[in-house]
């Protein structure tokens, strides 16, 4: 039997506890593999009181999942009792969604878990207490390369059945993205991609369009020289190493749904340029995959929702999308585990 997906809590305060219970609800009705909760237990069971649902809350250990998950929710103790109310984070608000992170990222190096579904965190919220990582891509690599020794590159992709993207520069204000950018940077993510999606997502030579920073890809340097001298040089060097890609390629016609059907993942230059299109095609349905890891990870693509946390009106669609692809994902992660460590 394999084991079971870790869900973190995420940030107590935002919808993260009330996706989970909604998502939980639906076990039987989706077909959800099981999954455990790290975070605190009383404060799930008080928050779908509060919105009025009724559901079963237990302690328990990974190896227990498989046997509470089909009569409770199982939650598994992150260390850290929770005292923020729903849409209002307060000092046990950061520490917890630390804490569950790190927790999770023990348990699949351990085995105790056969990949990471993380909910969402408020950024700000965790800068306030001292985070030093800009988000949960960076810190999930940087306490991979604790465990394995070895530096980790991650990769943000958003997937969704109507596209994935790959943004290579990510959360940088826009004028900083073409500074940011260079040639290796691009071979190295689409290396990272490529392997991936051969990998994890069974796809025998993966199709990589790359598109072009400026409009129109430049026009050959008469709209900025950067896709002449970054972006296609990096498409070449990859196409040098058997990688399927092609570009750079105009941004604005990479979109529609005959362009899509001609690749399988889209790299874009900068965040927006990533995640409008697909927010556009799959708002409540995306999935966030960190690829580069030694381990699967997803999540909502979306974020806290203070405004509607615990008032029960937070859309479970994109937790179930992120767990059902995590379910996928993790059956051929096993042996690239085993080879990280």
């Amino acid at each position: 039997m394999p084991s079971p997906l870790a869900l973190t809590a995420g940030e107590p305060a935002g919808i993260g506890p009330d996706i989970t219970i909604k998502a939980w609800l639906r076990r039987a009705e989706l077909g959800l593999s099981p999954f455990y909760l790290i975070g605190d237990a009383r404060y799930i069971a008080q928050r779908a009181e509060q919105f009025g649902v009724k559901i079963a809350v237990a302690t328990a250990t990974p190896e227990e999942t498989y046997s509470i998950f089909p009569k409770a929710l199982p939650v598994v103790d992150c260390g850290v009792a929770v005292t923020a109310k729903a849409g209002k984070p307060d000092d046990s608000s950061a520490p917890a969604a630390i804490a569950a992170i790190k927790h999770a990222v023990a348990d699949v190096f351990a085995g105790k878990a056969s990949g990471i579904v993380t909910n969402p965190v408020a950024k700000n919220v965790l800068y306030r207490a001292g985070f030093a990582e800009p988000g949960h891509t960076e810190y999930l690599a940087k306490l991979s390369a604790e465990f394995t020794g070895k530096a980790i590159h991650p990769v943000m992709m958003l997937w969704a059945p109507e596209l994935a993207v790959v943004p290579v520069t990510i959360h940088l204000p826009l004028v900083q993205a073409p500074r940011a950018l260079s040639m290796e940077l691009i071979v190295e993510t689409g290396r990272i991609v490529a392997r991936d999606m051969k990998d994890r997502f069974g796809i025998a030579c993966p199709r990589l369009a790359v598109a072009g920073l400026n409009p129109h890809a430049g026009e050959d340097g008469t709209i900025g020289t950067e896709d002449r001298d970054i972006v296609a040089p990096a498409v070449q060097m990859l196409k040098s190493e058997g990688i399927d890609a092609r570009g750079p390629l105009s941004a604005d016609t990479m979109f529609h749904q005959a362009a899509r059907e001609s690749y399988d993942v889209a790299l874009c230059m900068y965040h927006d340029q990533a995640l409008i299109p697909i927010k556009t095609l799959a708002f409540d349905h995306g999935v966030n995959v960190t690829l580069g890891l030694p381990f699967v990870r997803t999540s909502p693509d979306h974020g806290t929702a203070f405004d509607i946390a615990g008032s029960g009106k937070a859309d479970e669609s994109s937790l179930v999308a992120a767990l059902n692809l995590a379910a996928r994902l993790s059956a051929r992660t096993a042996p690239l585990l085993a080879s990280a460590k």
